[in-house]
């Protein structure tokens, strides 16, 4: 018998990548998986378009329509577009803003009601950029840093209540959307040895490792565990540059 078992759980963006992996794992684990995305997904879908923002409750609506609890709520869904503060516009700024941190913030204002019911767990999946910063990537940073806030405030508020909110921070992880950007290079194999490099552990992570935790996080064996943004980046954050 699982830990997992009679557990109701929400996972945005699971078409593939980390989302995927992490509705698989919890599903293997012996919840009952909903997703939310545009795209249909392997386990229960519910139709979402994370640029509008009517969407979050929409899908807590129909949700509430199956279920009568909800235990499980991963923040998964993210947008990224590149540009430094004066390349970015408004609209680029408010787009990444919007799917990365006030869709978070609705979902978990309208999953509270059916979270309250059994206690549960929110894991909102941030980055290692709301920690530091690659180049071009402002309105991202802000989003993500702003998505590790919320998650602390969230445990504050709402802990008394028996819900658990945690953030993963992860770093470079080999998502379908990377390894096609990677592909795209002219020498792929070099920025795969150089991109490795970086990492005191010589390699990139996978979405399933990136699953891993936010299960863990989610189940019952952290149970004492809110408020925290834990780093999966393979030491990346860990290491200094040379002199």
């Amino acid at each position: 018998m699982s830990d997992l078992d009679g557990k109701t759980a929400l996972v945005t963006g699971a078409s593939s990548g980390i989302g995927l992996s992490t509705a698989r794992l919890l599903e293997e684990r012996g919840a009952t998986v909903y997703t939310a995305q545009r795209r249909e997904g392997e386990q229960s879908w519910i139709a979402a378009d994370f640029l509008d923002l009517s969407t979050p409750e929409h899908v807590i609506n129909t949700l509430k329509q199956k279920e009568t609890h909800l235990d499980i709520l991963v923040n998964n869904a993210g947008m990224m577009r590149e540009g430094t503060v004066e390349e970015t516009d408004l609209n680029d700024w408010q787009d990444q803003i919007t799917v990365n941190l006030t869709i978070p913030y609705l979902l978990i204002k309208h999953a509270l009601p059916l979270m309250r019911k059994n206690g549960g767990s929110i894991v909102n999946v941030g980055s290692i950029e709301g920690l530091g910063s690659n180049p071009r990537h402002p309105a991202y940073c802000a989003s993500k840093g702003g998505l590790h806030a919320l998650t602390r405030a969230v445990a504050v508020d709402h802990g008394p209540e028996g819900i658990r909110c945690n953030a993963v921070a992860p770093g470079w992880i080999d998502t379908p959307l990377n390894v096609d950007f990677i592909n795209s290079l002219p020498d792929p194999d070099q920025f795969r040895e150089k991109i490795g490099g970086i990492h005191p552990l010589r390699r990139t992570g996978t979405p399933e490792e990136v699953a891993e935790l936010i299960v863990w996080l989610a189940s019952d064996q952290a149970s004492f565990m809110s408020g925290q943004i834990l780093t999966l980046d393979g030491g990346r954050m860990a290491k200094l540059s040379l002199p």
